[in-house]
């Protein structure tokens, strides 16, 4: 248990925070299967379209630092080489 004054703050704090970033977090992994899936289903059109929403999701995310912005390039980057996969 926190025995400050700051410390007590600081553990009010990190729930609220915690509280916030947990269903972002959700909401990245759950971008990141919809695309997996879609490229397993061997959609192209599909898995394009669900692709590029998934960007947009993930670089809110990390502009917001839930999660470093070079993890989120590197989710990116394994998903085009993924998509492009797909297409050869």
């Amino acid at each position: 248990m926190a025995n400050t004054a700051q410390a007590r703050k600081r553990a009010r704090q990190a729930v609220k925070q915690n509280a916030h970033n947990s269903p972002q977090r959700s909401t990245l992994r759950t971008a990141i299967k919809a695309v997996r899936k879609a490229i397993q289903a061997g959609d192209k059109a599909a898995a394009t379209a669900i692709f590029q929403t998934s960007v947009s999701k993930i670089d809110s995310i990390a502009d917001k630092k839930i999660i470093h912005k070079n993890k989120a390039a590197r989710h990116k980057s394994r998903l085009a080489a993924a998509l492009k996969a797909l297409a050869a």
